[in-house]
């Protein structure tokens, strides 16, 4: 079971957008999938479509890491109504804001390490969106993490923070966990015939040289349409859509030869199975 955290320092960048939309191409690919709601607003499981009522969530993990508590958090996510296919949500908590202090303990670090260890025979991928901030709930995350993709976009600000996540992810590294290692940096909202974005792409690859992951995410309407209506962007109608669908495959690719997962089938074979 690979764990791939989802992350930024920076509100506002789409790190909850580029979850879904991995989440989406791993459906699609058939990859067996679990998506652990981690930040306290709960966008994921609202865009995942999932039902909350009588279920234990994240909060309560964190509290009681036993598996009879993880697997009452998991549910299935109104997404496998379309085919087939083994896509979870550990459901999300506004509650989650109480286990996100300033200086966990190391027992609290390793609460969701410990939670995902219960589970581990059930995925072959775990995509943890993270909370846009720096304090327990991302610290509990990298340190369950084996890679971290962290989102940005292409302006000053955004920039700064990616320097931030990095240098904290090595952190992390050095006094916690060994094994984590930055995926890279994931350049969302893109706008092509953008000077301003493309200098700032530029200073990106400048600073990071290829951590900065290929493709970079053009800025779509799709993507937001396909999540306010809780379905996946990969049968999400339109040439825009799939242009898009076909960035996170590509992303997804990298993630599953780092992370060694077998793969299923290409995307291709499973939409013609799917004939939407």
């Amino acid at each position: 079971m690979h764990v791939l955290s989802v992350s930024s320092l920076k509100g506002g960048v789409g790190k909850t957008t580029v979850t879904l939309g991995l989440a989406s191409a791993a459906f699609a690919r058939g990859v067996r999938t679990l998506v652990v709601d981690l930040d306290p607003q709960s966008d994921v499981s609202t865009g995942m479509d999932i039902q909350v009522a009588g279920r234990l969530n994240v909060a309560d993990v964190l509290a009681n890491p036993k598996e009879k508590v993880v697997r009452q958090a998991i549910t299935s996510s109104g997404w496998a109504k379309v085919h087939p296919g083994t896509i979870d949500v550990m459901i999300g908590s506004p509650s989650a804001i109480n286990f996100d202090g300033p200086h966990p303990s190391v027992r609290d670090v390793w609460k969701l390490e410990e939670a995902l260890a219960t589970i581990e025979a059930d995925y072959d991928l775990v995509l943890i969106d993270c909370a846009p901030s720096l304090n327990a709930l991302t610290r509990t995350a990298w340190a369950a993490s084996d890679r971290v993709i962290v989102v940005t976009e292409p302006g000053l600000f955004s920039v700064a923070a990616a320097d931030r996540a990095l240098r904290a992810i090595e952190e992390i590294r050095r006094g916690l966990s060994p094994r984590l290692q930055p995926l890279g940096l994931v350049v969302n909202r893109v706008r092509p015939q953008s000077i301003e974005h493309q200098f700032r792409i530029k200073e990106l690859r400048d600073m990071f040289g290829p951590l900065v992951l290929s493709p970079q995410l053009p800025e779509r309407t799709s993507l937001q349409q396909a999540q306010g209506a809780a379905k996946p962007l990969h049968i999400w109608p339109g040439d825009s859509a799939q242009e898009l669908a076909a960035d996170f495959d590509a992303l997804l690719d990298r993630v599953m030869r780092t992370g060694r997962i077998p793969t299923p089938a290409t995307p291709g074979e499973v939409r013609a199975q799917q004939s939407f």
